[in-house]
């Protein structure tokens, strides 16, 4: 199993093929139609992702010292930006995922300049839900 480091390089390899940010977009919504998303049973209030300013959801599920996570979100680039965390953060131990710097991950896999702030505000807020609650 590769490191959640090791996932943002590959990550970053893959979006470093596209010049435009428009491309970037379109691989962005191709990752969105992929996602398995949520029930409408899980997006709910709990689940609820604040700050993004479309509906954002996230789910874990704890396997020994693993954790898994699942998101969903009615905006498809939004979407396609949470599957990014799926692939990065499952599989891997709450320490793990802590060491990550939410406000950082875009820019690590070479999106930070084609992101709106809204979406990157809402990204690092996606983050912080998941790492706040394993502090729990």
């Amino acid at each position: 199993m590769p490191s959640i480091v090791e996932t943002l390089n590959v990550i970053k390899d893959e979006f470093s093929v596209f010049s435009d940010p428009r491309d970037k977009y379109v691989f962005l919504v191709d990752l969105a139609k992929d996602l398995e998303g949520l029930d409408d049973q899980e997006k709910n209030e709990i689940n609820r992702i604040h700050g993004c300013t479309s509906q954002a959801w996230v789910t874990r599920k704890i396997n020994g010292e693993k954790y898994f996570f699942r998101t969903d979100s009615d905006a498809m680039i939004v979407r396609g930006l949470l599957s990014l965390i799926e692939r990065s953060f499952n599989n891997h131990t709450k320490e793990e995922i802590l060491e990550i710097d939410g406000s950082q991950f875009l820019d690590s896999v070479g999106l930070g300049r084609s992101i709106s702030s809204q979406r990157t505000n809402g990204f690092s807020n996606a983050i912080s839900k998941i790492q706040s609650e394993l502090l729990d």
